[in-house]
């Protein structure tokens, strides 16, 4: 296979910093798209999965072909988020490593602009912005476009999708006619045609793949399951694999949250990104994730665009969206850079259809797959475990000291009950939670039919137990929800099942309805507890 070193179109600082970056071997993309660009002058378009390299097949040209003399700036790159303009200038940055006069701004919203004012004032050869924030800086006067020669349009369609089509023509308008416009893009709707007949002049195409099809590196499966089981579902899944480092897709940024804090509650290394967000906190979460730190990011759609992390295991769809587009966008956060992924949704059997229309639009079959039995993710977790002690590797310098006190203290027990015992304490934690599991398979056939005497028989019996209200010092500024103060009572009593009367949320406190019975232990138990690093604290309200 031919490296970039072969192909012999880029400098050597280049190649020395791709080298260092572990990248030999270009893309399918880069392979098309970098020689065309240093050769022609010509508009472009080009379309290409997510995660095949799109940032460097308009980058490495642009870097190689900027006059360094020259100290304004020759090349604006358009994105739609902060995280995404983020990403393409680190990435840019470390592709031009060895071109030390070579300086790239990224302009984006959240941060001072005082500070960016600054650095334009300065020696600039390359921007990468969000739309918002280049049309502020454009008309306070303080960014001139009036030299770009190049134009990119990086995840055209998703600024379509989040409404910056007045804001790209206000900025377009300001560019030389005489420039090179290319436009990059996962999949090309009529809305895309739109703005590539608006915006280039008479473009060559150059596609990877099948127009508006996933990638052929992920798998995509789904699971059938009533709403009220959902989560139930999303935890089983998460289980059966082990090792899975995932992204979990929500609708709203409200649902985001939930099930964020559900999963933490839960146990879950898990945080959510979503739009509410300010800059510094955007940048921890991906900073963790990326780290793994965070085994799970929970996230929008428009907050997850720019999420650049090569091996991405799952993809997971809580709620399937409307189009098919932007399920292409979703799955190609998996399956990136040569490795393999999966792509799951979660749904109600009434949504089959969707995922039928989704088949046709993107090339790709889903296959059903049966929501795994408690037993089942019991037994997956356990030899998991089994696994990993015969993969890990001892420390013998660090354990000389200890092992001689361990054995003895051992030797009572042989080996058959060292291994029961070892065992049990990984196993016991699953074991405990899901002995008297339901099959959540039979859930969405049995709900309908059993609901209603199930809801007589419950109001019946509520009526004649007696509830106790309680206070609780934090509200919805603290980010909590129903479903989390109903997690903050499980982890409380220990999963007991008890009932909840009315629960109001307020700004800055909450009050719940328990029964009497469970009073004390949940006075106890929650006291013990801390919402995101914050003491609760609770009492009885009269």
């Amino acid at each position: 296979m031919k490296t970039f070193k072969d192909y012999n179109f880029l400098n050597d600082k280049i190649i020395q910093a791709l080298e260092d970056l572990g990248i030999k071997t270009p893309t399918p993309i880069q392979k098309k798209v970098i020689p065309y660009l240093l050769k022609s002058g010509k508009d472009l378009i080009a379309l290409a999965q997510t995660g095949t390299g799109k940032t460097a097949a308009f980058g490495l040209p642009i870097i190689q072909k900027i006059n360094l003399e020259f100290r304004f700036p020759q090349a604006l790159i358009l994105c739609p988020t902060r995280e995404l303009c983020i990403q393409i200038t680190r990435d840019l940055s470390r592709f031009s490593r060895y071109i030390s006069l070579i300086k790239i701004i990224p302009l984006y919203g959240g941060v001072s602009i005082e500070n960016q004012i600054l650095s334009l004032q300065k020696r600039t050869h390359i921007i990468v912005g969000t739309p918002g924030r280049i049309i502020d800086l454009i008309e306070r006067k303080k960014l001139h476009l009036s030299d770009i020669k190049y134009l990119v349009l990086d995840e055209a369609d998703e600024m379509l999708n989040m409404g910056f089509k007045e804001e790209l023509d206000s900025i377009i308008i300001k560019l030389p006619k005489k420039r090179q416009s290319l436009l990059f893009s996962a999949t090309m709707s009529k809305y895309m045609n739109g703005i590539a007949h608006d915006y280039l002049i008479d473009p060559i195409e150059i596609i990877t793949g099948k127009r508006n099809f996933a990638s052929d590196d992920v798998r995509h499966i789904y699971y059938i399951v009533s709403n009220q089981n959902k989560y139930l579902a999303l935890k089983r899944i998460v289980d059966i694999n082990p090792d899975i480092y995932g992204i979990i897709f929500c609708k709203t940024r409200k649902e985001t949250r939930e099930i964020a804090e559900s999963l933490i509650q839960d146990g879950y290394n898990a945080d959510a990104l979503y739009g509410d967000l300010s800059q510094s906190q955007r940048e921890s979460v991906m900073n963790r994730f990326r780290n793994r730190i965070l085994q799970f990011l929970v996230a929008t759609d428009i907050a997850a665009r720019g999420i650049d992390v090569n091996d991405v295991t799952h993809v997971i769809n809580y709620n399937i969206p409307d189009e098919s587009e932007i399920y292409v966008h979703r799955s190609g956060r998996t399956g990136r850079a040569g490795n393999t992924g999966i792509s799951v949704c979660i749904i109600h059997s009434r949504e089959t259809r969707n995922l039928r229309e989704f088949e046709k639009k993107i090339g790709k079959s889903f296959e059903r797959i049966m929501i795994p039995s408690g037993e089942e993710v019991c037994e997956k977790k356990l030899f998991h475990f089994i696994e990993k002690v015969k993969k890990i590797v001892v420390d013998e310098q660090s354990m000389k000291t200890f092992l001689p006190e361990i054995q003895k203290r051992l030797e009572v027990f042989d080996r058959e009950e060292l291994i029961k015992r070892f065992s049990w304490i990984e196993f016991n934690r699953f074991f405990s939670y899901y002995k008297n599991s339901k099959n959540l398979n039979n859930s969405i056939f049995s709900y309908k039919k059993n609901y209603s005497a199930k809801k007589k028989f419950l109001s019946k019996r509520v009526k004649k137990e007696s509830f106790s209200k309680l206070f609780l010092n934090i509200g919805y500024k603290d980010n909590l929800t129903k479903l989390g103060l109903i997690n903050l009572i499980n982890q409380a009593v220990n999963n007991s099942r008890i009932n909840i009367g009315n629960i109001e949320i307020l700004s800055n406190f909450s009050l719940f309805e328990v029964e009497k019975r469970y009073q004390k232990k949940i006075l106890i138990g929650m006291s013990r507890i801390h919402h995101f690093g914050r003491p609760i604290s609770i009492e009885i309200k009269n």
